[in-house]
This record gives C-alpha cells, sequence and structure tokens, in this order.
C-alpha cells in the first residue's frame, strides 16, 4: 500500500470532491471529511485505493482529533492536508446576516486552524503538505462580501505565519480561486443576493477539477521547491 497518505474536509461536493479523486488517481490513499456521510461513502467505494470516509465537521475539534486517529490507525500518518471546508453567505452587511458571519468565521478561518492543529504532528513526522483553499476574495473585497472577504484575507495572513513557521518540514501552499462552477452559492441566505451570485456562478467557464489539477501540480513538485501562493481566475477574467 502506498503511504502517500491526503485528507480533505469539504470533500463532499466542489473542488473538495474534485481535488480527493485526483489525489487517488495520483496514488495517495484519501481520507475523505465532510459532515454530509452519504456522499463521502458514495465517493470513498468509488475511489477504492483504500480509501475512508469520515463524517466530520470542522467546527467540532473532538470530531477532527477523532478523524486524525482514524486516519493514523487506517491509512497511516497524514502526508497532506487540504483545508477546503468552506462556506459563502454573501450578503449586505446587516445584524438579519450575523449568524451567516459567525458561520464563516467558524467554518473557513477557525475550521482550517483547527483541522491544522489537530493533524499536525502527523505531517511535521512525515515531512508533508499543508495546502489551504482560499479565495480571490483573500486580495479584494467588494459590497456584500466583507465578512466572508475577512476570513479569506485572514486565511491568508495565517498561512504566511504557518509558511514561515514550519519550512523546510512542512511546505505551506495557498490556493485563491476566482469564480469556479460549485454549488458554494447555493447556500446563500439572502435572496437578493442568492439570485445574483447564483445567476454569475451558472456561467462559471472554470471547474472544479481545474483547480485540483493545479493543488496536485504544486504537491508533484520536488522538496526543495516550495509554491507558495497561486492566484487562479477565468481567462476572461479582467
Amino acid at each position: 500500500m502506498s503511504d502517500l497518505v491526503a485528507v480533505v474536509t469539504g470533500a463532499s461536493s466542489g473542488i473538495g470532491e474534485a481535488t480527493a479523486r485526483a489525489l487517488a488517481a495520483s496514488g495517495y490513499r484519501v481520507a475523505l471529511l465532510a459532515r454530509r456521510a452519504d456522499r463521502i461513502d458514495a465517493l470513498a467505494a468509488e475511489l477504492g485505493n483504500g480509501s475512508i470516509a469520515i463524517e466530520a465537521d470542522v467546527t467540532d475539534r473532538d470530531q477532527l482529533v477523532a478523524a486524525a486517529e482514524r486516519v493514523r490507525n487506517e491509512l497511516g500518518p497524514a502526508k497532506v492536508l487540504i483545508n477546503n471546508a468552506g462556506i459563502m453567505l454573501l450578503g449586505p452587511f446587516s445584524a438579519d446576516q450575523r449568524e451567516d458571519y459567525r458561520r464563516m468565521i467558524d467554518v473557513n478561518l477557525l475550521g482550517a486552524i483547527t483541522a491544522t492543529e489537530v493533524f499536525l504532528d502527523q505531517l511535521t513526522a512525515g515531512r508533508g503538505d499543508i495546502v489551504n483553499i482560499s479565495s480571490v476574495a483573500g486580495r479584494t473585497a467588494r459590497a456584500g462580501n466583507g465578512v466572508y472577504a475577512a476570513t479569506k484575507w485572514g486565511l491568508n495572513g495565517w498561512s504566511e505565519s504557518l509558511r514561515q513557521e514550519l519550512l523546510p518540514g512542512v511546505r505551506v501552499t495557498l490556493i485563491e480561486p476566482g469564480v469556479v462552477a460549485t454549488e458554494l452559492p447555493t447556500h446563500i441566505t439572502h435572496a437578493q443576493t442568492s439570485a445574483a451570485v447564483n445567476d454569475a456562478y451558472s456561467q462559471a467557464t472554470v471547474t472544479a477539477a481545474d483547480i485540483a489539477e493545479v493543488i496536485v501540480f504544486a504537491l508533484s513538485r520536488p522538496r526543495h521547491l516550495a509554491i507558495n501562493e497561486i492566484l487562479l481566475r477565468p481567462a476572461t477574467q479582467v
């Protein structure tokens, strides 16, 4: 069995699912972490190669600790952690959106931080890789995406600090996609924003598989090369 073990959070759809597929095709045994157990169970069965599905919420540290134990016991120490779990609950800033704000901070930022903390001993021992999925919104904010952008700016800053702390033992790569054809906007609760954003995403030309291909490329580079940051936009975006 391969000793290449990857953990993907938010693996039930979108970039997480596509990355899990790409990693499995590259010889990794993949631990699929997500809340939607039915989806990751089906994906693990499809991928084979020793892949396992673990129902886990990145906002629950106890669940992540249990997941890390399962990964170590069933697959061996994780060599790669893909911090992909995230939500994008856009809308104008108001008290009406306060639950959405807290959820985004808990999932997008604290979730990645907690998952990394829990798996860090495995990654350090194996000279591994951490890939944090951020966004173009981590570089520029727009009206209606302030808190979402704040979580991504936070992720970017934390990733840079982490990179400096962990090199040369563990590489840290930040992936910043623009609009990608995924279900990300379908959970927006603000009706007017939801209609506009879903319309824009319905015309997206970049796929989750495109992003996954770039992630696998970055991971495949020799250990003396660390790709710190990759910004990806549709070719039609100026």
